[in-house]
C-alpha cells in the first residue's frame, strides 16, 4: 500500500465496499416499490404537477448506471430520461435490474483515490465523483419518498423505509 493509499484509508468514514453496498440497498427498496405499484397507476397518476412514477423511474434509469458508466470510462453521453418504456412495468423493472449489474460491473473499477477527483456528468453537472454519487442516492430517495405518497394517497402501505 502506498503513503497515499494508506493515507486516504485512514481518513476514510465509509469504504467503497459499504458504500456500494447501501447504494444498492436503496435501489432493493425502490424496486420494491415499483413492484408493488398498481400498473395502470404506474404510467398515470400524479399529484400536483409532479411527474409519474414510471417517468421518475425512467430518470432514475438514466442517471445512475450511465452516470457511473461516465466516471468509469470518461465517455460523456446526453442525459437520455425519455424512452420507449412500452407502458410496461415489467420492461422497466428488467431494465432496473440491468441498471443494478451496471452498477456493480463500474464502481468497483473506481480506485479509491478518484473518489475526489472532478467530473461534470453528462457534460453539465459539475462535482467530484463521490459528490456525484451521493447525487445518485439522494436523487433516488427524492424521487421514492414521492412514490410513497402516490401509494398512500392510493391506499395502499409501501414498504417500510428501513427494509432494504
Amino acid at each position: 500500500m502506498s503513503t497515499q493509499q494508506a493515507h486516504l484509508k485512514s481518513n476514510q468514514v465509509i469504504t467503497p465496499n459499504e458504500l456500494l453496498a447501501h447504494w444498492q440497498g436503496q435501489r432493493k427498496l425502490t424496486r420494491k416499490l415499483i413492484e408493488i405499484y398498481p400498473e395502470e397507476h404506474f404510467f398515470k397518476y400524479s399529484i400536483g404537477g409532479m411527474r409519474t412514477f414510471a417517468q421518475m423511474t425512467m430518470e432514475l434509469l438514466a442517471i445512475a448506471g450511465p452516470g457511473l458508466k461516465e466516471i468509469v470510462t470518461g465517455q460523456t453521453q446526453e442525459l437520455q430520461e425519455h424512452f420507449d418504456h412500452q407502458n410496461n412495468k415489467n420492461f422497466l423493472l428488467k431494465l432496473w435490474d440491468e441498471a443494478t449489474v451496471e452498477i456493480d460491473t463500474y464502481f468497483v473499477q473506481i480506485a479509491l483515490d478518484r473518489f475526489s477527483n472532478s467530473v461534470k456528468n453528462f457534460g453539465q453537472y459539475e462535482g467530484t465523483v463521490i459528490s456525484s454519487i451521493l447525487y445518485f442516492i439522494d436523487n433516488e430517495i427524492h424521487h421514492r419518498g414521492q412514490a410513497y405518497v402516490y401509494l398512500r394517497s392510493l391506499g395502499i402501505e409501501p414498504p417500510f423505509f428501513w427494509e432494504r
